[in-house]
């Protein structure tokens, strides 16, 4: 996020600049008689003073406009009567406090943007954590666009956890865009955050994620708010080869093997939580079988739906194919600069893209629960003997 700050040398900058206007302009008037007076119109130069500068600068910038036109009123305007001139002046001055007013007035609404924007980022931050995302040997790289300008958060949400279970992974995308679906993707967040610890299959964590939007669009009912769906795809990793796949209506994702791009529909078929009543068939995870080098690319549809100019869909599976041999955060800074010259800057919804793989020194190692868990049944074994 980034937070309004003051620049001294900035607000000295233009402070100066003005000051030297001023006088160059009341300067140019005394040398050119009382005919023309250029300097009757630089009240605007407090005025910009106050809307760009420190309060300091600005009353410095009004001081001297004030008194460039005093000089004015007095020694160049001597057929003037003493009435005009003291009119003149006063209107001068009542520039120079409106500039002053105007400038408190600014920085006491950038002071308070400033505060709503830090606590509003304190907020975010905890409900989505910054990328990358580490749960024992796996990291995920990758970036999170809002389409909410300003919003650091809003319909995409994502998460990666170490837990008694194994290493588990999710990826969602609710329904709507920016901050209005903020509501009920922390909802789910959370969800998964608890149930991922406690819940020893992925099906009994995605009937949580269900429950727990279920009573959010309740709420949201009864406040007049729009109930949403949101599709998921979870992934959970237990030792080198139990890995598990489970899709709530959520887009395939892309497996990267040997510089090899698939697109995966494992699991696809389940309805996205918050439609789960709709039918009465359980959601069904699928096991799938990884190499030790494979990587892994999840998405929302903000990305693979993302348009071009001419109307085209952004091709992320070819693009993936032509960067396979960048490290993980080089793909993920170069899909995003690629996807937002695609767009021209323009996305029409929230966009996420997580590149998962095990970590460089991940061969042979245990996640830290599951090994302490381990060390532990081996002390008790040694004090049974």
């Amino acid at each position: 996020m980034t937070t309004f700050q003051r620049s001294p040398a900035r607000d000295r900058g233009v402070a100066v600049l003005l000051v030297v206007v001023t006088l160059a302009i009341t300067l140019a008037d005394a040398g050119t008689g009382p005919q023309l007076h250029f300097a009757l119109f630089m009240g605007i130069a407090p005025l910009i003073a106050a809307l760009r500068c420190g309060y300091r600068w600005t009353a410095l910038v009004a001081a001297v406009y004030v008194l460039c036109q005093v000089f004015i009123q007095v020694r160049l305007v001597p057929d003037w009567s003493v009435a005009s001139k003291v009119v003149g002046a006063f209107g001068a001055l009542l520039v120079a406090v409106f500039a002053l007013v105007l400038c408190r007035t600014r920085l006491e609404r950038e002071a308070l943007y400033a505060r709503t924007r830090m606590v509003a980022d304190a907020v975010q931050r905890e409900m989505l954590r910054e990328l990358p995302l580490t749960a024992g040997p796996l990291e995920a790289y990758g970036f999170y666009v809002s389409a909410q300008e300003g919003a650091r958060v809003g319909g995409d949400i994502y998460e990666a956890v170490e837990t008694p279970h194994g290493l588990r992974l999710m990826i969602g995308d609710v329904q709507g865009k920016g901050m209005p679906a903020i509501g009920a993707g922390h909802e789910v967040l959370a969800s998964f955050r608890e149930a991922a610890h406690y819940k020893d299959s992925l099906e009994a964590v995605a009937e949580r994620m269900e429950q727990a939007l279920a009573r959010y669009n309740v709420r949201s009912a009864e406040r007049g708010g729009q109930e949403r769906f949101v599709t998921a795809l979870l992934l959970e990793v237990r030792g080198e080869n139990g890995t598990k796949v489970l899709s709530c209506g959520h887009i395939p994702y892309y497996l990267v093997r040997d510089g090899q791009v698939t697109e995966r529909n494992d699991g696809e078929g389940g309805l996205p939580l918050g439609l789960g009543w709709l039918t009465d068939e359980p959601r069904q995870s699928v096991a799938v079988e990884p190499v030790a080098d494979d990587w892994i690319v999840l998405c929302t549809d903000g990305v693979t739906e993302a348009r071009g100019a001419d109307g085209a869909f952004y091709p992320l599976a070819d693009r993936l194919a032509r960067w396979t041999h960048l490290e993980p955060d080089e793909l993920a800074h170069t899909l995003r600069a690629d996807l937002e010259r695609f767009t021209g800057g323009e996305l029409k919804d929230d966009a996420t893209v997580l590149i998962v793989r095990r970590g460089p020194h991940a061969a042979g190692r245990q996640p830290a629960v599951e090994q302490a868990a381990e060390d532990q049944l081996s002390m008790a074994r040694a004090a049974a003997a």
